[in-house]
């Protein structure tokens, strides 16, 4: 049993909490990830770990409550225990390298998985240059994170309520039309953002990782469940990734599967609310 050591909201649909995991937060690097379930009976939830504290033992998982299972993630408070808590697992991000002016792009939680990352590309040594891009100012997380590590900060809202009025993409294709030298693009997000922030940099044929966590089930390569087809190929995210070259991952398909389960999820995630007096 893993106890929540401290909870806290960040918006509406989004949670940090940073679980008692000292085995896990002694081995973890950056770009790894953790698969939970809470109870016996609750489905596995693969979590990339937003941050760890090797001294206190401490993981940080921070998720949006989208459906059945991150509701009830997000239902327990501190001092409660989550059943299984299992990582590090996957590949980390090589993130040792000083490749030179890095440009670290987060999409709504995706910004979570991008501050680890982010930071060890800093204390490498490399000009850091942060995209935080949301729908509206109340979804932009980890602000104040992103701009301490960065050298260069910049956030885009869809509504036009915080930064520049537009998506991650229109900042990154500024940059890139003003001639900046970008060496490295790491972006995490939704499928549709990874997707067309890979279209712009494959055009300037910059190298470009995508994190793609959110389609695995398993976690250990058994289940198969997150096969995705990368250049050509068939990997499994949970072990061959979860980071891979995001010029090579066929979005469309990736999407596809995401959306295979979707009516099942709509009526566990109703039955869900149901249970909890809420709206169906």
């Amino acid at each position: 049993m893993y106890e929540i050591l401290f909870k806290k909201i960040l918006n509406e649909n989004t949670k940090f909490m940073v679980v008692d995991a000292p085995e896990i937060a002694r081995v973890c690097k950056p770009g790894q990830f953790v698969v939970i379930r809470v109870n016996e009976t609750g489905e596995r939830i693969p979590l990339t770990i937003a941050d760890f504290d090797r001294e206190k033992g401490t993981i940080t998982i921070v998720f949006q409550e989208v459906g059945k299972s991150t509701k009830l993630l997000g239902s327990l408070e501190k001092g409660d225990k989550i059943l299984n808590f299992v990582g590090p697992l996957g590949k980390p991000t090589p993130t040792e390298k000083v490749y030179g002016t890095v440009v670290a792009v987060g999409g709504g939680c995706g910004t979570a998985i991008v501050y680890p990352v982010a930071r060890a590309f800093k204390e490498a040594g490399n000009h850091l240059i942060s995209i935080n891009g949301a729908r509206s100012m109340d979804l932009l997380i980890y602000r104040r994170e992103m701009e301490e590590i960065s050298d260069e900060t910049y956030e885009t809202t869809d509504d036009g309520s915080c930064g520049v009025h537009g998506f991650v993409t229109t900042v990154l294709g500024d940059l890139i039309s003003k001639g900046r030298k970008i060496d490295l693009v790491f972006a995490v997000g939704p499928v549709p953002m990874m997707k067309f922030v890979s279209k712009i940099t494959a055009a300037q044929e910059i190298p470009t990782l995508v994190s793609l966590n959110s389609i695995m089930v398993d976690g250990t390569g058994m289940c198969g469940a997150c096969r995705v087809n990368v250049g050509g190929q068939m990997k499994f995210s949970c072990v061959d990734g979860p980071e891979f070259d995001g010029h090579e991952v066929d979005y469309d398909e990736l999407m596809g599967r995401l959306n295979a389960y979707k009516e099942q999820e709509e009526i566990s995630d109703r039955l869900w609310n149901e249970s909890q007096g809420g709206a169906a």
